[in-house]
């Protein structure tokens, strides 16, 4: 039997059990220690995955319930980086935050997430995803003391990355997801090393399949402040799309719902999947079917059915787990309204 068009999966991350951590924030510390935190992210990622099964999600994630933070908490896993004595620094070209600072050469002396991709692909029978954050997005991340070029550590960064996901591919994952919002800010280095980085990150995956996950980011202030500084059309995905159509990345994910992209910009993918944001995480109000089978509906003018999945503009780990569970059920009831219509 072939596999049914338009496979619903989600960008990422899922709000957390308050029991966790406390909801509604972004990098809630732990509500637990311990054993105790080790058996509780455990069953909140059962509870995403029931989550997502229940609402009809095909390509499920670990909802990123095992990490508080999407790259910071993979970089706390490698030598080299001093969590203790921060520096101030500019993340993504527009707010100010105290960050880690590399001291030494970066290296991984052990797997990081592997034992949690494992549990993710025993505890569930459909095709998963997991995320890693991808290389350029990890350098805009930190202050580098060490390297004194983006570039040198971005290739260092992804020598690393590729052994973390080549032990996770091994661990039967399907679908390995490198996030890199710093994809939408600095297009000359994406141009000259950073497209070069993430296809190094994800070299000779063993047939699994690949994917890049570029956004203006969750539903926060800071976010939402800029994303009103960026015109009426964001063309800026033009400069990055003809690039990731040359690459060896499978699959590009990016924002559609509410977003000012115009839908036609994707035609520049020919060739890739395209994961098409039809769900809106900087809103609480709970997308209708119709809502997001209308964005399914302009996305397939130009991009073949085969090669679109309806998705997540972004993570939902700041939203309500109920907005959040609305939102699962609109994504797939939307996605099998168009399946019908395609017959």
């Amino acid at each position: 039997m072939t596999a049914p068009v338009l496979r619903t999966t989600i960008a990422g991350s899922l709000p957390k059990p308050s029991w966790l951590a406390e909801p509604d924030r972004l990098w809630a510390p732990w509500r637990l220690e311990g054993a105790a935190l080790d058996e509780g992210r455990r069953d909140a990622v059962r509870l995403a995955l029931f989550d997502q099964e229940r609402a009809g999600i095909d390509i499920v994630t670990d909802g990123e319930q095992t990490r508080r933070h999407f790259v910071t908490t993979f970089i706390e896993g490698l030598d080299g980086v001093d969590f203790e004595r921060k520096r101030t620094v500019r993340i993504r070209d527009r707010y100010d935050a105290e960050v880690p600072v590399v001291r030494a050469a970066v290296a991984r002396r052990r797997p990081v997430f592997v034992d949690d991709a494992r549990f993710l692909r025993g505890a569930t029978d459909r095709p998963v995803k997991f995320t890693l954050p991808g290389p350029m997005t990890m350098v805009d991340t930190l202050y580098d003391g060490h390297y004194g070029s983006r570039e040198k550590l971005a290739w260092a960064f992804a020598e690393i990355l590729n052994e973390e996901a080549r032990e996770i591919a091994a661990a039967g994952v399907d679908v390995i997801q490198f996030d890199e919002p710093a994809f939408n800010v600095f297009f000359d280095e994406v141009r000259d090393w950073g497209v070069a980085t993430l296809e190094r990150a994800a070299r000779g995956l063993a047939g699994r399949r690949t994917a890049v996950h570029i956004c203006y980011g969750y539903g926060i202030e800071a976010n939402i402040v800029w994303k009103k500084s960026l015109g009426g059309e964001w063309r800026q995905y033009e400069r990055t799309f003809p690039l990731l159509a040359a690459s060896a990345i499978d699959q590009v994910s990016l924002e559609c719902a509410n977003s000012r992209v115009p839908i036609d910009l994707i035609g520049l993918l020919a060739g890739k999947d395209v994961l098409v944001g039809a769900i809106d995480v900087a809103t609480p109000v709970i997308e209708s079917p119709e809502d997001v089978a209308r964005v399914i509906r302009a996305a397939l003018q130009f991009v073949p059915p085969e090669r679109l999945y309806p998705c997540t503009n972004c993570g939902m780990v700041p939203l309500a787990r109920q907005t959040a569970r609305g939102k699962l059920a609109a994504l797939s009831a939307g996605a099998a309204l168009v399946r019908a219509e395609l017959g």
